[in-house]
């Protein structure tokens, strides 16, 4: 595969998520056997080059001494499409480990923001006497304000947290 069509493949197959990283887990594992089948080939050729038998020509000689050094080639080629493919699951690998690390903070900083009225709301679910304001014809508008101002000021620690990271 030569780098314009290979380029041309990363490019078409960037965006597909899941897809593209089993293509190139697919196409890695490819490569691999290919260059563990082909890998001893040039070697033997060379040995069988190194002392020709009688009945090859010099021409066939020289022809197959060309054909193993392109066939070395390849087997380069091919070790180094593996290690790019290798490096462009690596970069996938960390753009998925980037948008989980996006996705959980976003739910911390939803429950972190939910925790004030979460906790108000156990305070009136306990039907215990006493409860706060509950004679006050203003109570639970005052405790609206309480919450909204616990949850304000704990997205903005959330925010000015983040912005400092």
């Amino acid at each position: 595969m030569d780098r314009l069509a290979h380029s041309k493949y990363v490019d078409a197959h960037r965006d597909r998520g899941a897809a593209s990283r089993t293509d190139l887990g697919g196409l890695r594992r490819v490569l691999v056997r290919l260059q563990r089948l082909l890998a001893p080939e040039p070697g033997s050729v060379f040995r069988l080059l190194a002392r020709p038998p009688r009945w090859l020509h010099s021409q066939d000689i020289q022809d197959l001494r060309d054909a193993t050094e392109e066939f070395s080639l390849v087997l380069n080629d091919l070790a180094g499409l593996v290690e790019r493919i290798k490096l462009l699951q690596e970069e996938v690998a960390t753009r998925m480990g980037e948008q989980s690390n996006r996705t959980l903070f976003t739910l911390t900083l939803v429950t972190v923001l939910a925790l004030p009225i979460n906790i108000v709301a156990g305070f009136f679910g306990m039907n215990v006497g006493g409860i706060p304001l509950a004679e006050n014809h203003h109570g639970f508008w005052l405790l609206v304000v309480i919450v909204a101002t616990f949850t304000a000021l704990a997205g903005w620690w959330a925010f000015r947290r983040r912005r400092d990271a």
